[in-house]
Parts: C-alpha cells; structure tokens; sequence
C-alpha cells in the first residue's frame, strides 16, 4: 500500500511540470514588454504569419540587407522572404501536423539536436499576414539577428540542404542553437522582436502570443 501511495505521488509531482510549464509561459505570454511605439519614424512593414502553431516572420525582399540574402537560394521574381526557425528533424520528419509522432514531438523538446532555418518566397503578399510596421533601426536589427542566425561553413557561407524544402518556393538551411521547450520557433521570432525594440512577450512558446499584440 505505501509503495501505491508513492507512485500515486510521483505521478501526481510529475504531472504539475507540464502544467506548470503552460501556466508559466501564458503569463510571460501576456507580459508585453517594448509597449512605446515609433508611429512617426516606423515607415517600413514587415509581417508575422502562422500554419497554426508555427510563427514565421515576412520581409518583402528589398528590405533585406546585403549580408542576410548573400547565399540564399532565391527566384528573382520573389517578392518576399519568409523565415522560420526550429529543430531539424522535426522539419524534415514532420512536413504537416498529420505526420507527427510522440518521437518527433519528444526529441525536439528534450533532445538536444541540430537547427534548421526554413526560407519559403512568396510572389505576392497574402491577406492573412499581419502587418507589423518598423524603424529603419529596428528593421537594420531584425536583418542582423536573421544573419546571425544561419550557420556557416569554413569559408562562411550559408549552408543549403538541397532538395529538402517541401515544394519549389522554400529551402532549408543549417542555423544556429538548439531547439528545446524552452527555446522554440516561436520564441526565436519573439526574440527577434525584443532584440529590434519592437512590441513583444516577455518570453512565448506559442505563436498567439505576439501575432495578439499586433491584432489587438
């Protein structure tokens, strides 16, 4: 009977770290933090947009920098250049929710693996993005954190996986640090975000969170 009572326990401590996980994160989800906005000076757009769960951050093309589009594989007809953070296998393994599994979903959580960035172009802007307007400081911040987000090889180039995008229009690359709980595809962008001085969470694992502060 005791050792019912402990695994009854166990079961019960173990069960309040993912809730106090998600308790945890909506609070700083809620938490803004850069509320001071520049409406005077803000005079270029870019967007945020979301499958649902992952948050990728839009630019038309000719508000990247010389450094962030050297060596990025893009059709001179793109207009925009979206970008997403997140674990690699995940990406490769998991191309719609309908492919997830309990492995995949672990191991990009818990295990410590290698990151991918995913570049997808567009040839028009879709209605469902969220405008997001921005400094020409902070746009020159936002065009530095993507920069350093790629990995590079000995002679310092971007590092394409070749025929491993999803369709025509997107590719992956190799990036910089590691996925986890509490680093994931969402609190790159919002990280991007805070870095730039630009409206943001205090810290989000979810999409909602910063898309909420440019649609309230």
């Amino acid at each position: 009977m005791k050792s019912l009572k402990k695994i009854i326990r166990l079961i019960l401590y173990l069960s309040m770290i993912p809730a106090g996980y998600i308790v945890a994160s909506l609070l700083l989800t809620f938490i803004t933090v850069n509320k001071t906005v520049d409406k005077v000076h803000a005079v270029n757009t870019i967007y945020l947009n979301t499958n649902g769960v992952h948050l990728n951050v839009i630019f038309p093309v000719h508000q990247l920098d010389e450094k962030l589009i050297l060596g990025l594989d893009v059709e001179d007809e793109a207009q925009y250049l979206s970008f997403g953070w997140g674990d690699e296998n995940f990406y490769l393994n998991t191309p719609t929710w309908n492919d997830l599994t309990f492995k995949n979903a672990f191991g990009a959580l818990f295990l410590k693996g290698n990151s991918l960035i995913h570049l997808t172009m567009y040839f028009r802007k879709r209605p469902n993005w969220v405008a997001v307007n921005v400094t020409k400081e902070q746009l020159k911040t936002l065009n530095h954190y993507l920069s350093e987000s790629f990995k590079l090889d000995d002679s310092g180039e971007k590092i394409i996986l070749k025929g491993k995008g999803y369709s025509t229009n997107d590719e992956f690359y190799r990036a910089n640090g590691s996925y986890s709980c509490f680093k994931t595809c969402n609190t790159w962008v919002n990280s991007a975000f805070k870095t730039s001085g630009l409206k943001s969470c205090y810290w989000t694992p979810f999409d909602f969170g910063l898309i909420n502060k440019y649609t309230d």
